[in-house]
């Protein structure tokens, strides 16, 4: 991640699916999911108007129970095009993991997307 790059170069370069599906399964990429990964998705839900508390409760609910069942909920965040977005994610990164080791993997990567967007947040007031 370069310190230089636009959030829209960012965005434009970043596929977090793709990060989510081989980062969380597969040391190589571990690195690229948290940190373009996470900046990218941050981004995103920020743009959305997703508040960071929203995201660090989805990782609670992935906490107990699981990757398959918070991507089945019918609305994860408060607004329905970023529920839309965040179940594609939770529904990659379920299809991905098979191992506990794996679902708290995701569980520390929405933690440290909310903590991102918290400080964007904290960084434009």
């Amino acid at each position: 991640m370069s310190a230089h790059r636009t959030d829209d170069e960012i965005l434009a370069a970043t596929d977090v699916a793709v990060l989510l599906r081989y980062g969380l399964t597969q040391e190589a990429f571990r690195g690229a999911l948290f940190g373009d990964g996470a900046v990218a998705a941050a981004v995103t839900l920020d743009r959305m108007g997703v508040m960071p508390r929203s995201v660090a409760f989805v990782g609670k609910v992935v906490r107990a129970g699981g990757l398959a069942y918070a991507a089945g909920l019918s609305e994860p965040l408060p607004s329905r095009e970023a529920s839309a977005v965040l179940r594609d994610w939770l529904e990659t990164a379920a299809r991905a993991v098979t191992t506990p080791e794996g679902e708290q993997r995701a569980v520390r990567w929405l933690d440290q997307v909310a903590e991102l967007m918290g400080l964007r947040r904290d960084s434009r007031r």
